[in-house]
């Protein structure tokens, strides 16, 4: 069934978005409504804009979890993708870890040099590449 989230709770946590706007270029098109993420290991404090996000199908085969790309250990990098998972997105604003309802975003310009995490290598940016055609990741 995926992540859920509670609408009504807001801890008036500030973000630091200023970012966003640099990251993300143009907005083509994302997934409706967006969708909360299954944050579990994630350790950062906010789920910054133009962060991956990955997708898994659930148990039941109908439905699917969305999570943050797993970082690597050396805090730059993203790790490799688990075993099953799939490219779904980038974040398209930043928000509070605790509140990761975020717009999911599958068609527009990423500034790939402002991303917060780098991709691994260049293996890595052709699969993301492969799966999400319609994403551009660019940089001036």
């Amino acid at each position: 069934m995926g992540a859920k989230t509670n609408l009504g709770k807001f801890n008036g946590m500030n973000v630091v978005a200023e970012l966003d706007s640099v990251v993300i270029r143009h907005y083509g098109s994302g997934i409706t409504g967006g969708r909360s993420l299954d944050m579990t290991g994630f350790t950062g404090t906010a789920i910054k804009a133009g962060h991956l996000v990955i997708k898994v199908l659930d148990e039941d085969g109908k439905n699917y979890t969305f999570k943050p790309m797993p970082v690597a250990d050396d805090g730059i990098h993203y790790a490799s993708l688990p075993a099953s998972h799939s490219y779904a997105g980038v974040v398209v604003a930043s928000k509070p870890a605790d509140e990761a309802m975020v717009g999911i975003m599958d068609d527009g310009r990423v500034n790939d040099e402002a991303m917060p995490y780098q991709f691994a290598d260049s293996t890595q940016r052709a699969a993301v590449l492969a799966a999400l055609p319609n994403l551009i990741f660019e940089h001036d």
